[in-house]
């Protein structure tokens, strides 16, 4: 399996391809191995690393649902599956995943981890779409949060990205929010850890 990544992560590095870089990779595995999710939803399959890595350390009957938009990437991204010893626990769903998440609402199913590494832009409508379908003590991920440092830091924001982290900053403003709380990582381009405060009504 530690070949099989490999191999992976040179051909990211080769072919410009967007999986979770070596600085955030520790704190997601941080954190997936601390939850061990049963039902893992990812937003963003590129070519099947993150998935393989939720196969691995997440929990023994672990099952994925990945979405994926680019045909090239989800066949590369299967093969690559298909090679591991966790081909029957990753299903891709090929599509727009804003559609998909509709059509994933309708299933009634649950999930208890949901990582969020697909367009910048999207992540609030994402959100919003995986509000039925989470556990009480679902965790949600986000990738890319702090933008190469133009979401929280001074350096001024180029016009062809303004759009991206006026967005990325809503969606932390929203994660942040009662019932919610959200915890930035900075290691690598910044992950947010989302958790739904429990007892909240309680209190309310």
């Amino acid at each position: 399996m530690e070949e099989l990544l490999g191999e992976m992560e040179s051909y990211a590095a080769l072919n410009h391809v967007p999986i979770i870089n070596e600085r955030g990779r520790a704190a997601f595995l941080q954190v997936v191995k601390e939850v061990r999710p049963h039902r893992v939803l990812e937003i963003g399959t590129a070519i099947g690393y993150s998935s393989l890595l939720f196969a691995l350390h997440g929990a023994e009957d672990i099952e994925i649902t990945t979405l994926e938009l680019s045909e090239e990437r989800i066949n590369l991204a299967q093969s690559y599956i298909n090679r591991s010893a966790y081909a029957d626990r990753i299903r891709i769903m090929a599509g727009d995943a804003a559609e998909n998440l509709l059509r994933l609402q309708l299933t009634g199913q649950k999930f208890d981890f949901v990582f969020i590494d697909a367009a910048k832009g999207q992540y609030v409508d994402y959100f919003h779409k995986i509000q039925p379908m989470l556990t009480d003590k679902a965790v949600i991920l986000a990738d890319n949060v702090l933008f190469r440092g133009y979401v929280r830091g001074d350096v001024p924001t180029p016009r062809r990205f303004k759009t991206i982290v006026k967005r990325l900053r809503e969606y932390i403003e929203l994660v942040s929010q009662p019932p919610y709380t959200t915890e930035i990582l900075a290691q690598g381009d910044g992950l947010a850890v989302t958790r739904r405060v429990l007892d909240y009504d309680k209190k309310a």
